[in-house]
């Protein structure tokens, strides 16, 4: 009985398996829109005489996901060679964290976490940067003003002028992020100057656009201010009321399968494992 009880289940597995064809996987795919022109965030890796900044912004996942391919918008100054590229995923504050939180900034609700979820760098990606515009101005830009409390309210930097740039990015190791809420980073190393992450409207907007709620602000945090992140528009900029600031990028991928056809082949395998231990 347990015999026939073992060799059936695996039939039956490999029935499912072979009988419904091969997966189709659904496409995911998430933007933020065009850059609106309001602001320019810093995101660097950290380089000799330059401590790093990364700047922050979200996403929500409803089911585990692989992404394969990122975009992002943003400034280049004229003349620079980029060199590098680094994406990093942070889940939302209490996640990877401290607790309690230091104190150092006016919150820590809704920021990214303290560590990074998942990073990616190097060979596990290639990119290519397309010019967009030659000259290209934002209303404001945070690059140095990234300050803990009391003195984290700098108003931002003022205009900035660069290469507008869009960045595709191919991922050969792909994140692969179960269901939660993240933050997005991309870094930008340059030969000189800083790159700067280009602002999307805020609410989400337009054509082509992937609206959700909650839709938090983006987050700006530099080496000196870790583990710490501040809000760009509401503690950097400030105001009555505050700006508010998404960042210009894009995610496509492919939604992760349920595992269960593979569950129950593996189910079968088991059972004929059991069949070959008491035959043996």
């Amino acid at each position: 009985m347990r015999i026939r009880w073992s060799l059936a289940l695996l039939a039956g597995g490999l029935a499912l398996c072979f009988s419904s064809g091969p997966a189709r996987a659904t496409g995911f795919f998430f933007s933020t829109g065009s850059p609106d022109g309001l602001m320019g965030m810093a995101s660097r890796p950290a380089s000799a005489g330059k401590i790093e900044i990364e700047a922050a912004d979200d996403f929500v996942l409803t089911q585990a996901t692989q992404i394969n391919q990122v975009t992002f918008t943003g400034l280049v100054p004229t003349g620079s060679t980029i060199t590098g590229v680094r994406l990093e995923i942070y889940r939302v504050f209490p996640n990877d964290s401290q607790s309690p939180a230091s104190g150092n900034v006016p919150t820590r609700v809704n920021s990214p976490s303290d560590v990074a979820f998942a990073e990616r760098a190097g060979s596990d990606l290639t990119f290519l940067s397309a010019l967009l515009s030659p000259s290209f101005t934002v209303n404001n830009s945070v690059v140095n003003g990234i300050n803990p409390s009391p003195n984290q309210n700098t108003l931002g930097e003022g205009p900035a002028t660069g290469q507008e740039r869009f960045f595709t990015v191919a991922l050969g190791n792909p994140f692969v992020l179960p269901a939660d809420h993240y933050f997005f980073v991309p870094q930008v190393q340059l030969s000189n100057g800083d790159f700067l992450w280009l602002s999307a409207p805020k609410p989400i907007t337009g054509g082509g656009t992937t609206p959700f709620s909650p839709d938090l602000q983006a987050w700006i945090r530099n080496e000196s201010l870790a583990p710490d992140w501040l809000r760009v528009g509401t503690d950097i900029v400030g105001g009555n009321p505050a700006p508010t600031f998404n960042g210009a990028f894009s995610l496509e991928g492919t939604i992760v399968p349920e595992p269960s056809t593979f569950l129950l082949l593996g189910a079968g395998i088991t059972g004929l494992g059991l069949f070959r231990r008491r035959g043996a």
